[in-house]
C-alpha cells in the first residue's frame, strides 16, 4: 500500500497540503471571517496550527484515528475529533478543507444543502474550483444554489503542492451563504427543479431552452428573458445568479 512522506497509507484518499503560500492564503481568507472554525481533512496538522493562531474555536476532524491523536498531543487548544467528512455536522461559522479530490462533490452538495456555516474556504481540483465558480460558464449545481451563495475563485494550488502528488492542480474556492437570498428557502426546492430543467431541456438558443423547459411559447420565453435582464445570453450556463433569480420569479408569478 502506497505511503506519503508524511506517514501512513494513502487509501484514504489523502493528498496532504504543503504549498506554503497556499496556506497562508487560506489562513488570510479565513482571518477575515469571523466566529468558530471547522476544519475538514486535517491530516497531519499544517492548517490547523496556522488557523489555531487565530485564537478562535477550532474544531479538527480527520478520518484517520492514528492522526487524531498525535495531532491531539501536538495542539491541546484545538478539539480534535475523529470522524468523517462527509457525515459530520457542518456547525461552525467558518468550514475549512482540504477536500480529498474523489469526495469533492458530494462533500459540496452536503455543505449546500445543510449545516449553519457562513462562509467556507475549500481546497479541491482545479476544474471543479472553476466551474463552482463559474469560469467558463455555470454548471447545474452553482446554479441551483446560487440564490443563497456566492462562489469565488481564490487561486491555482500546483500538484507539487502536495504529498503525494496528485495527477492534477488543486483550486481554492470560497463560497458566503448570502445575507439576503435572491430566491426565499421555502421555494428552494422548486428553484432547483427550474434550474434542472432548464439545464436538460432541448434548442439550440435560451429561448428555445426556456420554452421547453417551462412549457410556454418562444415569445413569453423572450419576455421572460428580458424580464430578467438575460436576453443577450445563448445557453443556461451563460446565466448570473440576479438572472436566474429573475427567470424564477417571473414564471413563479405567471403561474
Amino acid at each position: 500500500m502506497p505511503r506519503s512522506i508524511h506517514g501512513g497509507r494513502h487509501e484514504l484518499g489523502q493528498n496532504f497540503l504543503t504549498h506554503r503560500p497556499t496556506l497562508g492564503r487560506i489562513t488570510m481568507i479565513v482571518r477575515r471571517t469571523s466566529g468558530s472554525i471547522l476544519e475538514l481533512g486535517a491530516g497531519d496538522g499544517a492548517l490547523t496550527r496556522s488557523l489555531a493562531e487565530l485564537g478562535r474555536p477550532l474544531t479538527a476532524i480527520d478520518i484517520d484515528e492514528h492522526r487524531v491523536r498525535r495531532l491531539s498531543g501536538r495542539l491541546p487548544s484545538v478539539r480534535v475529533e475523529h470522524a468523517d467528512a462527509t457525515r459530520h455536522p457542518l456547525d461552525a461559522d467558518v468550514v475549512v478543507g482540504n477536500i480529498p479530490f474523489h469526495l469533492t462533490t458530494p462533500i459540496l452538495r452536503r455543505m449546500l444543502s445543510t449545516g449553519r456555516w457562513r462562509d467556507a474556504v475549500l481546497l479541491t481540483q482545479w476544474e471543479v474550483a472553476r466551474k463552482r465558480a463559474g469560469v467558463g460558464g455555470g454548471t447545474l449545481m452553482t446554479a441551483q444554489s446560487a440564490p443563497w451563495f456566492e462562489f469565488s475563485l481564490e487561486g491555482r494550488v500546483p500538484a507539487w503542492g502536495f504529498s503525494p502528488q496528485p495527477s492534477v492542480d488543486g483550486g481554492l474556492l470560497s463560497i458566503t451563504r448570502r445575507g439576503s437570498p435572491l430566491v426565499p428557502i421555502a421555494e428552494r426546492r422548486a428553484y432547483e427543479g427550474f434550474v434542472r430543467s432548464m439545464f436538460t431541456a432541448r434548442g439550440a438558443t435560451l429561448d428555445a431552452v426556456v420554452a421547453s423547459a417551462a412549457r410556454v411559447s418562444r415569445a413569453q420565453a423572450r419576455q421572460a428573458l428580458t424580464a430578467a435582464g438575460a436576453s443577450d445570453r445563448r445557453l443556461p450556463r451563460d446565466l448570473g445568479p440576479e438572472q436566474w433569480s429573475g427567470l424564477w420569479r417571473w414564471f413563479a408569478r405567471s403561474a
